[in-house]
């Protein structure tokens, strides 16, 4: 029955070519809009590590002094080296990283590239277990590299092709501002989305190059970039002793058990700090895991949101067209559908015949709607924003194209074929 009714559908798009052309377009116009910008809301807010962002924490603390303290004020973003290195090693959890971003300048040993500058991330060797790193050759550094400030690096593919010509470069020497590193991992394409682990340096940011010991870029004072927040007077120039906020801590927590215990030792801790007078605030400390990290900075624009509203608003407006479109179409066609009833079809069947060519009418602006929105997605890619580059379409949000299409073809046709097989078939053939 189902092929029957969609070879009615196809003569009556033959019979009436302009409002068929009118209903496609008008489907298509707006399920490329909302499908483009909801594509760019997908890419933006999807979860960058599924298998473990329930299990990986940012632990926040309050250092700060009483000066313009509130109660309910939020701990600071970050911690200073002092309680971050003490974080680190009291190793509460199964893997824990701190670190910051930084550019550090590379000078190749081949004279035909010349010196330039990578970004970096200088962090501690939990970090490529935690997050999942893929390595291409080699593997991360270890914990003793960190104690000993080892002069070890890890690079990324896209690097190491530069440098290397893509060839297994562990063992080799880099130099990094005239100092000599090994190198002991080169990793895979690896690039999470969002950059959720340091916000600081851009939500949706290019990934750094170079990964190297936190404590040895500190002692070599590797240029850093990111945000600082410091407080009282005193001395900036040893970011070890200085009083500022200016690392990022993540720690892996497999069970909310676990994730109770670290909470309760990070009151524990800011009350021992406390009481020895490091810490003068009340103890104020914030456990949020990786998803609720990224909703507590609202890492997704705003703008992104706005313009999802914007193209659903027209999809609507497009819906509201079809809808009159449609409704003109099936009361053009009462004779037939009249004549149809009086030969026993009931209002069941003809109604189910109407959907059928209100859905293919959908598959079709469907189609053009993918078109539309690979164009958008192009334009948008074209634009200035750091997350414009990731604006592209993949399997679920393409299959998701043409089953919004569908879904909306059928519901601007209940309305239209509903009230066409309420016309009673005397009427009909009357008219006719």
């Amino acid at each position: 029955m189902f092929s029957y009714y969609l070879d009615l559908a196809l003569r009556s798009f033959r019979r009436n070519k302009a409002l068929t052309v009118l209903m496609v377009v008008a489907i298509a116009l707006g399920i490329g809009a909302s499908m483009t910008t909801l594509t760019v809301l997908h890419v933006l807010s999807g979860d960058p590590l599924p298998e473990k962002s329930s299990k990986l924490f940012y632990p926040q603390l309050d250092p700060q002094d009483m000066d313009g303290y509130k109660p309910r004020d939020d701990p600071p973003a970050q911690v200073g080296w002092v309680d971050g290195m003490a974080l680190l090693h009291a190793k509460r959890g199964r893997y824990q990283a701190l670190m910051t971003g930084g550019a550090v300048p590379i000078q190749p040993a081949q004279s035909s590239i010349d010196p330039f500058f990578e970004d970096a991330r200088y962090t501690s060797a939990d970090f490529f277990p935690m997050f999942e790193v893929p390595f291409l050759y080699g593997h991360g550094w270890n914990a003793a590299d960190d104690e000993a400030s080892a002069r070890v690096a890890v690079l990324t593919r896209e690097l190491n092709d530069k440098l290397f010509g893509g060839k297994d470069s562990t063992g080799q020497t880099l130099r990094m501002d005239d100092v000599a590193f090994r190198v002991v991992g080169v990793l895979d394409s690896w690039r999470p989305t969002p950059h959720f682990y340091d916000l600081n340096t851009g939500s949706y940011s290019s990934d750094e190059g170079v990964f190297v010991p936190l404590t040895t870029a500190v002692d070599l004072k590797f240029a850093r970039n990111g945000s600082t927040d410091c407080w009282g007077k005193g001395s900036r120039d040893n970011m070890k002793t200085a009083t500022c906020t200016w690392l990022q801590l993540w720690v892996q927590l497999d069970t909310p058990a676990a994730a109770a215990a670290y909470r309760e030792f990070l009151l524990n801790y800011s009350r021992d700090q406390k009481a020895l007078g490091r810490f003068q605030r009340p103890p104020n400390v914030r456990l949020p895991d990786l998803m609720g990290w990224l909703d507590f900075n609202k890492v997704v624009p705003s703008d992104v949101h706005l313009q999802v509203w914007l193209a659903f608003g027209f999809l609507l407006v497009c819906l509201v067209n079809t809808v009159g479109l449609m409704l003109a179409k099936f009361l053009r066609r009462s004779g037939e559908l009249g004549v149809r009833r009086a030969l026993g079809a009931s209002r069941r069947s003809l109604f189910a015949q109407l959907l059928v060519e209100a859905a293919a009418v959908g598959l079709a602006g469907g189609a053009g709607g993918l078109l539309l929105a690979v164009l958008g997605l192009w334009l948008v890619r074209r634009q200035p924003s750091d997350y414009a580059a990731l604006a592209h379409l993949d399997l679920p949000m393409l299959l998701a194209t043409f089953v919004f299409a569908v879904v909306a073809s059928l519901l601007a046709g209940l309305l239209p074929a509903w009230r066409a097989c309420l016309i009673p078939p005397a009427l009909q053939l009357k008219s006719n």
